[in-house]
């Protein structure tokens, strides 16, 4: 899920012109991510790839059966750090901020913090 414009409207009503913002996910089979924002190819492409890669498997152990969504929030993040410069989310010509849902759909939150600077 693209939450490059909400990430973009905290920077704005946070007032502040310069700093980091911070955007965390508060959960272990969910992640925070930056990635290509053209071509929404990208998105289904990373997205099958981790699932071949780390598919869910009768060999894991954890009881929810949902190891495989952990250990993708793993490998990809559970936070990113953004600079902003003169109130604007600086990020590069392609670049979007993703949410990644690896265990859902579910009721999820992603959490913001301002650090002036």
């Amino acid at each position: 899920m693209d939450i490059t414009p909400q990430v973009k409207d905290f920077v704005a009503q946070s007032g502040h012109k310069s700093g980091l913002v911070a955007v965390y996910c508060p959960h272990t089979t969910a992640a925070v991510s930056v990635n290509e924002n053209d071509d929404p190819d990208v998105k289904g492409d990373l997205l099958y790839h981790l699932k071949k890669t780390i598919p869910q498997s009768p060999e894991f152990k954890h009881y929810e059966h949902n190891a495989d969504a952990h250990i993708k929030a793993v490998l990809t993040g559970l936070s990113q750090v953004f600079i902003v410069e003169e109130g604007k989310l600086q990020l590069g010509r392609w670049q979007g901020v993703y949410f990644l849902e690896f265990d859902g759909p579910r009721d999820r939150e992603v959490w913001l913090k301002f650090i002036p600077g």
